[in-house]
């Protein structure tokens, strides 16, 4: 594995303020190594080599299909969409005659204080009309825009205390001064380098200017946005990149809306994954039956980042599962199988960390705390295989700015390279 995937890791994710740059970076990187771009209104014509197809611009499957016949698939999974704030349609709101704020709706279960008194600017997904059809426009302000200026100490003195935000009112940021009404498309537009008038539709969201960081007395931890969860995305990919399969197709799954329960026709509970390996199965001349065996010999890694022990609240965590940043990977467990980890799959990941030389820990729940579930229990509703739920280790989750270790994504992408060529 190469050296500083760490520094390469933050600087995709500085590149990608949100899932429509998280695919579209993917698909550039998948070009440049001569992968065959697919499409899912066409016909596919199949053999040994690499592909990868995309959905909504916004979630993307890539797969490297082996020289000989394949017994099933090696899959990682991981999501390219975290938690922010999506622009309304007709976002600009004059107030108190001297101001512009941005009408905007929660995307996502966020930590909303962190969002106050940084820079922010706008990014997504642009739809223009170009001769009478419908084209797609990745778009990024690159520039500090926008701003939510809290309130002072002296007009609310119990702020320390805790607060209560109503979206609709506390969480509309700031654009400009009056002067600043019916330019916000202006802006865009000249980002996109296109015309405003051309502008049919948009999916635009806020995103934290404040880019990462390595810090800590040796370095040892790294700050960014949207850790959760493209430091799975990436480190993946790495893996992916680097590994020849021999006897599985070996596939990297990026699919988004997990923040919102992936069930949109880009998401995790969709047939973006079961539509692409019954076409991979059908375009090689495979039966019905071969597939079905393919899909009971096959596996899956859920890769969506853990809960680290917090410094001032380790009684949070369970007793004795808490795992900690730079620990190594982590093997998450629900007993209700919110994660899917079970005794079978988690052997049979520990045996892969071990050959990859990589450490593992384990996390489960206070038993007194309900968890959240993520992408590996929803997709094997659409294609059941065997799957284990693992992460890396990092603090203030949904936060805007998130904290993990700066030696953990070198284990994952080893851990995936192992996975992928075995």
């Amino acid at each position: 594995m190469k050296e500083n995937i760490t520094e390469r890791m933050l600087e995709f994710i500085d590149s990608c303020p949100t899932a429509f740059h998280v695919a579209g970076r993917i698909r550039e990187e998948l070009l440049k190594r001569d992968f065959t771009e697919l499409k899912e209104t066409e016909e596919w014509s199949l053999k040994s080599g690499n592909y990868f197809v995309t959905r909504n611009d916004s979630a993307i499957i890539s797969f490297k299909i082996p020289k000989k016949d394949f017994k099933g698939f090696h899959m990682i999974a991981s999501h390219s969409d975290s938690p922010s704030f999506k622009i309304k349609e007709n976002p600009e709101m004059p107030s108190c005659g001297a101001y512009v704020r941005l009408n905007v709706e929660k995307y996502g279960g966020m930590l909303c204080a962190p969002w106050f008194d940084r820079p922010l600017s706008v990014a997504g997904r642009l739809i223009t009309e170009d001769e009478g059809k419908a084209r797609a426009h990745l778009v990024n302000v690159d520039r500090d825009l926008l701003m939510l200026p809290s309130l002072a100490i002296h007009m609310n003195r119990e702020a320390n205390d805790g607060c209560k935000y109503n979206a609709q009112k506390d969480m509309l940021p700031l654009f400009g001064d009056k002067d600043s009404e019916d330019r916000f498309f202006d802006i865009v537009a000249e980002a996109a380098g296109v015309d405003k008038d051309s502008i049919l539709s948009h999916d635009l969201f806020l995103y934290n200017r404040v880019r990462s960081t390595v810090w800590g007395a040796d370095g040892e931890y790294i700050s960014s946005s949207r850790l959760d969860d493209q430091e799975c995305v990436y480190c993946s990919l790495e893996g992916f990149l680097e590994a020849e399969p021999v006897d599985y197709v070996a596939m990297h799954l990026v699919f988004d809306n997990e923040e919102v329960g992936s069930t949109t026709k880009q998401g995790a509970a969709s047939s973006f994954l079961k539509d692409t390996l019954e076409r991979i199965n059908e375009s090689l001349g495979r039966t019905r039956q071969q597939y079905l065996t393919a899909i009971a010999d096959s596996f899956m890694i859920s890769a969506d980042n853990a809960h680290a022990v917090h410094p001032a609240y380790s009684d949070k965590a369970d007793p004795v599962n808490a795992p900690v940043m730079n620990g190594g990977i982590v093997i998450k467990y629900n007993a209700n199988q919110k994660y899917t980890t079970d005794a079978v799959s988690a052997a049979y990941f520990k045996l892969m960390c071990k050959e990859a030389g990589v450490p593992f820990q384990t996390f489960t729940n206070r038993s007194d705390v309900a968890g959240g579930s993520t992408l590996g229990n929803i997709s094997t509703t659409q294609v059941s295989v065997n799957t284990v739920d693992i992460g890396l280790a990092q603090l203030a989750m949904h936060s805007p700015y998130e904290t993990a270790g700066s030696r953990d994504p070198e284990y994952l992408a080893a851990l995936a390279q192992v996975f992928y060529r075995k």
